[in-house]
């Protein structure tokens, strides 16, 4: 069983490249800019990080970041890309999630050798599994506790994103209930405003949610956003449980993976992880930090849920990115006996039945939840004609019959297709 921990890079460079990633290497572990006498070769050979292995790519004529023209060596031609995989022992930090994210995206992002360099993606050893509980209920528990055992969850979030008073969304709330949606989030900008604070949204949404659950045995699942300073989410959890509530959602760029891993460890519902500011960390080819690596930190700090956009979205990322990060959700990350930490992966950015199609055969499966917002709301039929519209074109797509065929037999499908489809 492995204990080391492998990243793999991709860089540019104006240096050799086996240079270059010598100094990353270097940089984030045991050396330093020149050797000092206490860095002996027993030390090195204990905690320096390891070249595992270097892939050369393209080349190009002018670097992919600003670069100042003094820090290229003389003489050189071109910017040589590369597929770069280092590794550290876990006796440099532990299983750590903070000190393993400074050495596996620490300094090396500013270094003078690189005209780019992103992180691709980390395999980590069992021993954080043993430290991270990792997702409390993940897809089969999100199941579970929403009462539904096959298909996705239609959901879908409260717009507008602010100004709307604790009563004005219980109404919307009220309309998405009696509609049959299956999950309601708040957005990631409304959490404690003075306009509407987290308590008096409780205090509004959940005699809703409750009632309807005593008529129709049917829990709506609502993520309360509690993001917050740490001492503020717990007490939020801990409103939101008393009060019935099966999920409470964070900003997880926002509050942090110590916010997330300490909250994970008190909570008792669904975490739901909104990814706002994702777009800073992986827009760039060329910088920053791709899914495969970033999703698993939030894995092992424990959330259930994570967003991952959707096709056709109203974002920059494409359909192959959005698909790949989904299938990376409800991928093992370890070995058993270890446990697997598969999250559900959360769809949006303007989707509606009209990409579902598309999703289910990309995806191959429909372990996820569904969000709508226009989707839904904008429908001819109304709220419950948009939730209707979602479940016909899911059971078309899982039974492998043509969401047009399907739509001949059902009004609300067809009038989706109609109003959605370009």
């Amino acid at each position: 069983m492995s204990t080391r921990i492998h990243a793999r890079y991709l860089i540019e460079t104006p240096y050799p490249v086996e240079h270059a990633a010598q100094v990353m290497a270097g940089e984030q572990s045991s050396g330093t800019f020149t050797r000092l006498a206490n860095e002996t070769d027993t030390l090195r050979e204990a905690h320096g990080a390891v070249v595992e292995n270097i892939e050369t790519l393209d080349a190009v004529e002018t670097p992919s970041l600003p670069m100042r023209a003094d820090l290229a060596p003389q003489g050189h031609a071109l910017f040589q890309r590369a597929l770069v995989e280092l590794s550290w022992p876990l006796e440099n930090m532990g299983p750590s999630l903070p000190n393993l994210v400074s050495t596996v995206a620490g300094n090396l992002f500013e270094l003078k050798e690189f005209s780019a360099l992103k992180l691709l993606d980390i395999d980590l050893p069992s021993a954080f599994a043993d430290v991270y509980p990792g997702p409390q209920f993940g897809m089969s528990g999100t199941r579970q506790l929403a009462g539904i055992t096959s298909g996705p969850l239609i959901g879908t979030i409260i717009k507008p994103s602010v100004g709307l008073s604790p009563a004005e969304t219980a109404d919307m709330v009220a309309q998405l209930v009696a509609g049959g949606i299956d999950f309601i989030k708040d957005d990631e900008l409304q959490a404690n405003g003075p306009h509407s604070p987290l308590r008096a949204r409780v205090d509004a949404i959940m005699p809703i949610i409750n009632a309807h659950a005593e008529r129709t045995g049917k829990t709506v699942m609502y993520a309360f956003n509690i993001s917050g300073d740490i001492d503020e989410m717990r007490a939020q959890h801990d409103y939101v449980v008393a009060a019935g509530g099966s999920c409470v959602m964070v900003a997880i760029n926002s509050v942090g993976l110590a916010g997330v891993a300490h909250l994970r460890r008190h909570c008792q519902v669904a975490l739901h992880g909104h990814r706002a500011g994702w777009g800073m960390l992986s827009r760039s080819p060329h910088l920053g930090m791709a899914f495969d690596a970033y999703h698993k930190l939030w894995r092992l700090a424990g959330v259930d849920h994570i967003h991952v956009n959707g096709l056709r979205n109203k974002f920059s990322e494409e359909d192959a990115s959005v698909i790949n990060s989904a299938r990376a959700c409800q991928t093992a990350m370890f070995e058993a006996p270890a446990a697997g930490y598969q999250i559900m992966p959360v769809f949006s950015s303007g989707q509606s039945a009209a990409q579902v199609a598309d999703t289910y055969r990309a995806l191959g499966n429909s372990d996820l939840i569904y969000c709508c917002g226009g989707g839904i709301m904008a429908h001819p039929g109304g709220i419950a004609g948009g939730v209707a519209s979602l479940r016909q074109a899911w059971q078309a797509a899982m039974a492998g019959i043509p969401l047009a065929t399907y739509a001949r037999e059902h009004r609300e499908l067809a009038q989706a297709m109609e109003t959605f489809s370009v």
